[in-house]
């Protein structure tokens, strides 16, 4: 798989509405929900089902939960040498665990789901390369 193939796919979602624990295209989905979807799209099954979790899983747990089931399935990058068609994983404070998630799809913009929004392709601003913990390649990527 090229990475303008993961790209591709995770444009497909864009406009799916927000729906907290949902991966359905054009139904519903959260930020993991479009990182399932788009690994279906072009892997097939996925490794693991997702665990129940609340929308403040991250802080009510203080594990990083997210980090962990990434390093599972897919390849760390360093930070800094993200490349389109990679996982990136955020966190809002220094002291938080990561809790959101999106895929790069150029150097400068990034698509991802959030409350209150469908998914969107938006900019990849100092902001979030700020709240940025961990970035992954899917594995079985080609350049």
């Amino acid at each position: 798989m090229r990475r303008d193939d993961i790209v591709e796919a995770a444009r497909d979602w864009l406009g799916t509405p927000y729906h907290h624990q949902a991966s359905l295209r054009g139904v519903g989905c959260d930020c993991l929900g479009l990182i399932r979807g788009v690994w279906r799209d072009l892997k097939g099954e996925e490794p693991e089902p997702p665990p129940p979790y609340s929308p403040y899983w991250a802080e009510s747990l203080g594990q990083e939960t997210l980090a962990a089931a990434a390093m599972r399935h897919l390849l760390p990058v360093a930070l800094g040498q993200e490349r389109p068609g990679d996982v990136l994983l955020f966190r809002w404070r220094a002291h938080l665990p990561a809790k959101h998630c999106a895929i790069l799809s150029a150097p400068e913009r990034i698509i991802h789901a959030h409350d209150g929004a469908a998914v969107a392709e938006v900019a990849f601003t100092p902001w979030w390369r700020r709240h940025l913990s961990h970035a992954f390649s899917l594995p079985g990527v080609t350049d």
